[in-house]
């Protein structure tokens, strides 16, 4: 049986033109999200060794005294979290991730927000022109381009012609 050339309907990809902006906000806000928490999470867990290692002991850097220490700097029969730790770190980690993600959220509609008010400013009829790079591939060229290098073609060709008598 031949390979499928065709995709169906459930293959293709989707045209996120068609969500509208409050999805796309929240996408962005979920990814940003659980994006941030594995780094929050290791900055509360190493916050919060500190501060149990700094109430313990003083910080003391003795075997006995390191037992408090964060990660890099623990000894053997290291104290471990108890539950109330623990659970309190992930909530805050939680907490600085969600604070993450809306300063983001607030940051991106104050910006969108600004660029609406610029457009909304201009006078009525005045057209805004997008600028987008140059396309990257070499194969594309601009019309300009294409027609000069059929013209450089044919002032090399008489060259080649007289050098083969």
């Amino acid at each position: 049986m031949p390979a499928q050339t065709g995709g169906t309907a459930s293959q293709e990809k989707t045209d996120t033109v068609t969500f509208p902006q409050w999805a796309k906000d929240l996408r962005r806000w979920e990814i940003i999200l659980f994006g941030s928490f594995p780094f929050t999470m290791l900055t509360v867990t190493f916050a919060t060794d500190m501060y149990r290692w700094n109430n313990a002991n003083g910080m003391d850097f003795s075997d006995d005294g390191r037992r408090y220490a964060p990660w890099p700097l623990k000894s053997a029969g290291a104290v471990a979290m108890d539950n109330g730790e623990i659970r309190r770190t992930i909530l805050l980690a939680a907490g600085l991730s969600v604070a993450i993600a809306m300063t983001d959220l607030i940051i991106v509609q104050a910006k969108r927000s600004k660029a609406r008010k610029k457009a909304e400013a201009l006078p009525a009829g005045t057209i805004i022109i997008n600028r987008t790079p140059r396309p990257a591939d070499p194969a594309v060229q601009e019309p300009a381009l294409q027609e000069a290098a059929p013209q450089e073609a044919e002032e090399q060709q008489p060259e080649q012609e007289e050098r083969e008598p």
